[in-house]
């Protein structure tokens, strides 16, 4: 095994599990696909169980449920309004799915999924289409562009805010999916810098690093959390701005 494997980018290397190749295309099944995996399965398990048995007095998986379904739910009707619950859906996928994979992440000796650029993109890319297309939808080709503009603007300054307002529009991917992306990997590469100084130093002069990444360790436990939340409420606040605008 080489040295990077033990350094601290080395947790976010890509290793291929089941080697699979068709028409030319490499698909193989990798550790990104096992803890995505992983992630959708705990989700659905957990909601099953939660609701399997829908009581008055509710357990306390049922409680955790439905406080994590009232959260959003809130939420989305605080930033959408009653036209937001079409959109419940995809929020609380996104929210639970990112979730899962932070919390999962931070398991021993696993992998974290949204440390990879290309995962968080393809969410953030996900949350851009629906907006784009719901917003074409509701109010025509020429009112999608025409959001771009705010009303007011002197003729001779339209075009130069139309192409920052619509080039705001169209960084969002980026945006969404560097926040998460970075966030995550700061953490761990935190964590495991803290770890190596524990090894080096051993049992005695080790206790302070140790102490520490227990202390980061709930804290990325928080920030798993958080970029979760922030991540959804984003979404959620540029879907705000669609709606709005007619």
């Amino acid at each position: 095994m080489s040295a990077e494997s033990y350094g601290p980018l080395g947790q976010f290397k890509i290793k291929k599990l089941v080697d699979l190749e068709f028409a030319g295309i490499d698909i193989s099944f990798t550790n990104t696909s096992l803890y995505m995996f992983i992630a959708t399965f705990s989700i659905i398990v957990f909601m099953l169980l939660a609701t399997r048995k829908k009581s008055l007095i509710p357990a306390r998986l049922q409680v955790v449920a439905e406080s994590i379904y009232g959260f959003l739910e809130n939420m989305v009707t605080a930033s959408l309004g009653k036209e937001g619950k079409k959109f419940f859906p995809l929020i609380f996928s996104l929210f639970s799915f990112i979730l899962m994979c932070n919390v999962w992440g931070m398991t021993p000796y696993s992998f974290t999924v949204t440390s990879h650029i290309a995962v968080t993109f393809t969410l953030a890319m996900i949350a851009f289409l629906a907006i784009t297309i719901f917003a074409i939808a509701r109010n025509g080709f020429v009112g999608f562009f025409a959001m771009f503009l705010p009303s007011g603007v002197p003729w001779w300054m339209a075009p130069i805010i139309f192409f920052i307002e619509f080039f705001s529009f169209l960084i969002r991917p980026v945006t969404l999916s560097v926040r998460l992306f970075a966030n995550i990997v700061a953490g761990h590469v935190l964590l495991k810098v803290v770890a190596t100084f524990i090894v080096s130093l051993g049992v005695i002069f080790g206790i302070l690093p140790m102490a520490f990444a227990i202390v980061m360790t709930g804290f990325e436990l928080f920030v798993a959390v958080l970029q979760s939340y922030i991540f959804a409420i984003l979404v959620c606040a540029y879907l705000g701005e669609v709606t709005k605008a007619h």
